[in-house]
């Protein structure tokens, strides 16, 4: 799996300050960890930036490729900013985001044409986030149409049909898993990928990686291509590499509609079960669910 390493944000506490004052050492030691921790792209998220980000984005990402050669991912709502960035780009680069929305497709797609850009296809219209799988299956075929009619070929497009926190909507949770079923044939040749901490939005802090891992892992088992993860998740990261295969297994058997005596199995694996129940809407999420 291609893993996109979320970790270079302006929302860090860190490395917002660096990048206002336009510090060079935290964005360039976060680069290099990054990098040291095996992700394959570096996202570079500097926000909306509405003032100077044309500046900022061209001053970021020639700071973090001077240090790694990792593929970059471009992460602004600012096209400006995005253009300015692409422009200094040396190598394969990934836009992140071009939505639906009519204030955003046709300059995103025309950017994505114009630098030979591959680009994330967010399933977000003008009329929000899907309701439903349908709605995604909807909103991709539109993109996709959309996006060949610009020049962009399946193969450069990854659709991100957008994770929503399991505190807030069991049913988006499901509809997300259950359109992966899907994808391959409603777009031959496009990628997938999904901003995987969004699934734990609202839940406690130490708790979390449970969420994002075992969701992970459900979505491995129908294709997942790439996933925009904290790089810094050891266990995560293993699993994302193969090297995990007893915990793909339990979760994939659940899945399949296993149901193991958890009472049974050791701790961690009665986590990642007990985990696979909430997201799988079998039992209720609270942030008590790994004791229940």
């Amino acid at each position: 799996m291609i893993l996109i390493g979320e970790n270079l944000n302006v929302m860090s506490q860190t490395l917002g300050p660096a990048l206002r004052e336009r510090n060079a050492g935290p964005i360039e030691e976060m680069a290099r960890e990054e990098t040291e921790a095996g992700i394959d792209l570096v996202d570079l998220n500097i926000g909306p930036a509405r003032k100077g980000g044309d500046e900022l984005m061209a001053w970021v990402v020639n700071t973090v490729q001077a240090v790694t050669d990792k593929m970059l991912s471009l992460d602004t709502t600012n096209l400006d900013a995005m253009e300015a960035g692409l422009g200094v780009r040396k190598g394969p680069v990934l836009i992140n985001s071009v939505s639906l929305q009519s204030s955003r497709i046709d300059r995103g797609l025309e950017l994505a044409n114009k630098y030979n850009a591959n680009l994330i296809g967010l399933l977000w219209s003008n009329e929000g986030m899907p309701r439903d799988v349908n709605e995604r299956a909807m909103h991709t075929v539109d993109f996709v149409y959309k996006a060949n009619e610009a020049g962009i070929p399946n193969e450069r497009i990854w659709i991100d049909p957008i994770a929503s926190p399991i505190s807030v909507e069991i049913n988006q949770v499901k509809a997300c898993v259950e359109f992966m079923t899907m994808l391959g044939e409603i777009a031959p040749g496009c990628k997938s990928t999904v901003g995987l901490s969004n699934i734990s939005n609202g839940a406690p802090d130490a708790l979390r990686c449970w969420l994002n891992r075992t969701y992970m892992i459900m979505l491995m088992r129908y294709g997942l291509y790439s996933a925009i993860v904290d790089a810094f998740d050891k266990d995560l990261m293993q699993i994302a590499r193969g090297e995990r295969p007893d915990i793909v297994e339990l979760v994939h058997k659940m899945m399949d509609g296993e149901k193991p005596d958890i009472s049974s199995l050791p701790k961690e694996m009665a986590n990642y079960a007990r985990t696979t129940r909430v997201l799988m809407g079998e039992s209720l999420y609270s942030a008590s669910w790994l004791e229940v």
